[in-house]
């Protein structure tokens, strides 16, 4: 009996396997800066891909500026709806969904809901404005507005029972990431975009400058790196250097102080919209927007200078735009490191998706917003402020009551200093 067990094939130790990590291993023998645009022998033709889709995006920027605060608007509104489409189609599961019909459509319920919600918010005082002088119309817009939030909440909640109604087992854990997913996808995106439609109708300025500026810090820091780049900035985008966004940051606080000279003198640019007509603007520009002469040394050839203060808050943007505005880049880097993608979606040639375009003016879009409520507009009181909350909150033969009454009391002040 001991002989056998001798005799016996001996047993193999049992070896242990380490989980492998979801993460790609880089390559030890590449240096970071091998990914550089320097070192890319490809870039001369990505570089004309770019640059041509670059002028047609500006292009048509420019065109749609022209048009007006409502087709800025409309805009905003079709790059939401691409970035929701390339965002829900970044965890889509095919095999899952198709034992799910109709599952992508409620998606679409939830950022259609969360649209309705965000821009009658936003809107609902200019819509009231434009259809003031039509007492039917005026008053099935006040009905609208006064039970909006009614109707976003009974959508919503259809929604939510629509969703607990199509609960399949076997398929909790995918349903409840996709519900999840795309909640958060509804705050990326409509968080910035109402910030983003709040300052077109603040004027066409405060977003036209903040966009540009971002957009010059893209263009500068891709043609400084392009050709100057050597020192790698950061890990979570290997072709960043550091010549890029050193360059990219004076060109963009120059262009900044610069294009506010230029842009605060239009006033189809700097006019608040109080609707939603698409009419030429005229108005009192306002302090900020009338120049100001400053006297220069006797040396230079120039005797004044012509200064808009607006200018001097360009600066700050400008200043944001190129070392605060970036890391939306970085973060969109990360991203789409985790999920092994190169870019969200390919709708625009050598750029990606609209999604890889938006990351920056994202975090620009909501600083510029905050930054004109905080310095810009005046804190207290205005006729049109208090005006605006009368007919949002008041019906019309309420304001006629209203009207009568400021009469009478005029009337008596005007009697009793006489």
């Amino acid at each position: 009996m001991q002989s056998e067990n001798n005799t016996s094939a001996p047993t193999t130790p049992r070896l242990r396997h380490r989980r492998r990590s979801n993460e790609a291993i880089p390559d030890a023998t590449k240096a970071n800066g091998s990914h550089l645009l320097v070192h890319d022998r490809n870039k001369y033709k990505s570089f004309l891909v770019r640059a041509y889709s670059t002028v047609w995006m500006i292009a048509g920027f420019v065109l749609i500026v022209y048009m007006g605060h409502l087709y800025i608007t409309a805009m905003v509104v079709v790059i939401q709806i691409f970035m929701a489409r390339e965002l829900f189609n970044l965890l889509r599961k095919a095999h899952e969904e198709r034992d799910l019909p109709g599952f992508r459509m409620l998606n679409w319920h939830f950022f259609f809901t969360a649209m309705l919600f965000v821009y009658g918010r936003i809107l609902s005082q200019r819509l009231v404005n434009t259809v003031t002088s039509d007492k039917f119309l005026y008053q099935f817009v006040s009905s609208l507005i006064k039970y909006h939030m009614v109707i976003c909440y009974f959508l919503y909640i259809s929604g939510f029972v629509w969703f607990i109604l199509t609960l399949k087992k076997k398929m909790y854990k995918y349903q409840f990431s996709q519900y999840a997913w795309t909640h958060m996808i509804l705050i990326v995106v409509f968080a910035q975009s109402s910030f983003t439609v709040a300052s077109i109708f603040e004027g066409i300025f405060w977003f036209l400058l903040p966009a540009s500026l971002i957009v010059i810090n893209d263009i500068a820091a891709y043609i400084f790196g392009f050709f100057f780049g050597r020192t790698p900035l950061i890990k979570l985008s290997p072709k960043k250097t550091w010549e890029g966004f050193i360059g990219a940051s004076v060109a963009t606080i120059t262009s900044a102080f610069v294009l506010a000279n230029i842009m605060g003198r239009f006033q189809w640019l700097t006019c608040p919209r109080k609707d939603l007509a698409t009419g030429w603007l005229h108005c009192d520009p306002g302090p900020l927007f009338k120049p100001e002469s400053f006297p220069l040394p006797g040396w230079l050839p120039w005797k004044e200078i012509t200064i808009l203060p607006v200018q001097w808050h360009a600066l700050c943007l400008g200043l944001f735009a190129s070392i605060i505005a970036p890391f939306g880049g970085f973060f969109a880097s990360g991203f789409k490191r985790a999920f092994k993608i190169k870019d969200f979606g390919d709708s625009i040639p050598g750029h990606g998706g609209i999604t890889d375009r938006m990351d920056c003016q994202m975090v620009m879009a909501v600083f510029a917003y905050i930054y004109h409520q905080s310095f810009i507009v005046p804190q207290s009181f205005r006729v049109e402020m208090i005006l605006e909350q009368m007919l949002t909150t008041l019906t019309y033969e309420e304001q006629k009551a209203l009207y009568m009454k400021l009469g009478e009391i005029l009337q008596e002040r005007l009697f009793g200093q006489s």
